[in-house]
């Protein structure tokens, strides 16, 4: 996601770190950082990159040892320098990263750091998920050009619009153009993670070809396989289907995946039985259509403030109206007494897998099985 840039007034102008949970725009990042830096004309003397990928602590001193080695090289016909200790792996918190060796290695490149290098040489530290707690982040972080990257939370709402800005820029650089209901649908297929986003997005240029730029959701949904972030989405749409064994099958699956339970109750069922209960307001008070996107989208952006106010927007402030579009159609499967039984059902079920000890695969399905219980059965128990 767009870097976070740390304030650099009192920053060394010659030092530099890259780092977040999101990999791929770190390794991008920092390619496109260290070409820039590369002194020109020096060639292989000029810029030596280090692999920071370490087996063991070891390995982990000895590729410090190599960075600060070649930081007090200069090329043998002078100029400037560039180290670039590329893809660190031993800030993490692991058993590597916590050795007491590999703390010393960091610290005696440290050291060498903030006694200042020539203004002429140049040093770019890339790291995925550094451990913030550590001594090392956070004085190299105060001391150098830092710049995050971090993954969205999908365990929040509103992750999506985070990731949208990204698509339309890469896919702009393609020259491909998605419909809005195209983009909604890829952005919950293919995730938070800018490699899989990237990759999708050029399977895409390949498909359409030359002729074609302009992405279709048939497009998308026939060429980008759900990620984690899709299977997500799926079961928030089996939810909308009243699909309870394709629910109970897709919730399986994310548990065994490791999925965290409380995550998936707030990432994934509270969202779409929110949309549904909205969606389902709007069809009765507004007389929405559900036959156009289009004249849905209308419907909603013609409603005065106050009716809309509380319904969920993007992050530039406009409404996110292909998920309500897609509930409206759904919520035609619930009477409005069971929608909102099945938010009450939501609250009741993230009190016990926070506030008791038992299992929550079975607090998760007994609350799909309550949400989607047939009328009949839903009757039965009205004072639940």
């Amino acid at each position: 996601m767009p870097a976070k840039r740390k304030e650099a007034a009192t920053k060394a102008a010659n030092l530099h770190f890259l780092y977040g949970s999101d990999e791929a725009q770190i390794k991008e990042a920092a390619l496109k950082l260290a070409r820039q830096l590369s002194p020109p004309g020096a060639g292989d003397f000029g810029t030596e990159i280090v692999d920071g990928t370490a087996e063991n602590s070891e390995h982990a001193s000895r590729l410090c040892a190599q960075a600060a080695e070649g930081l007090q090289t200069l090329p043998l016909f002078g100029g400037g320098k560039l180290v670039w200790l590329r893809n660190a792996n031993f800030l993490a918190d692991t058993v590597t990263g916590r050795a007491q060796s590999t703390l010393d290695a960091l610290e005696n490149l440290l050291a060498l750091l903030e006694t200042g290098l020539p203004d002429d040489v140049h040093f770019i530290l890339s790291a995925t998920a550094p451990d913030k707690r550590r001594s090392f982040f956070q004085r190299f972080d105060k001391l150098a050009q830092s710049e995050a990257f971090d993954l969205p939370d999908t365990s929040q709402r509103g992750w999506e619009a985070q990731v949208e800005g990204l698509i339309t820029e890469r896919a702009q650089a393609l020259g491909l153009l998605f419909e809005p209901e195209a983009l909604e649908i890829f952005v919950t297929l293919a995730g938070e993670r800018t490699q899989q986003i990237v990759g999708e997005l050029e399977k895409l240029d390949l498909y359409l070809g030359l002729d074609r730029r302009r992405v279709t959701v048939q497009d998308v949904r026939t060429m980008v396989p759900m990620s984690r972030a899709g299977v997500i989405f799926e079961l928030g749409n089996a939810l909308g289907r009243r699909d309870a064994r394709r629910a109970l099958s897709l919730l399986d699956s994310l548990l065994a995946q490791g999925e965290n339970a409380i995550g998936l109750l707030l990432a994934a069922i509270i969202p779409k039985m929110r949309n549904l209960v909205l969606a389902r307001d709007l069809v009765e008070r507004h007389r929405t259509p559900l036959n156009s996107y289009g004249q849905f989208q209308g419907t909603l952006e013609r409603l005065p403030g106050e009716e809309t106010a509380h319904l969920p927007r993007k992050k530039d402030g406009g409404l996110n109206v292909y998920p309500l579009f897609l509930a409206a159609q759904e919520s035609r499967q619930f009477s409005e007494a069971e929608l909102r039984h099945g938010l009450r059902a939501c609250l009741r079920a993230n009190q016990r897998l926070v506030g008791s000890a038992l299992d929550p695969r079975v607090v998760l399905s007994q609350l799909l099985v309550e949400i989607l219980a047939s009328p009949p059965r839903l009757a039965a128990t009205p004072g639940r």
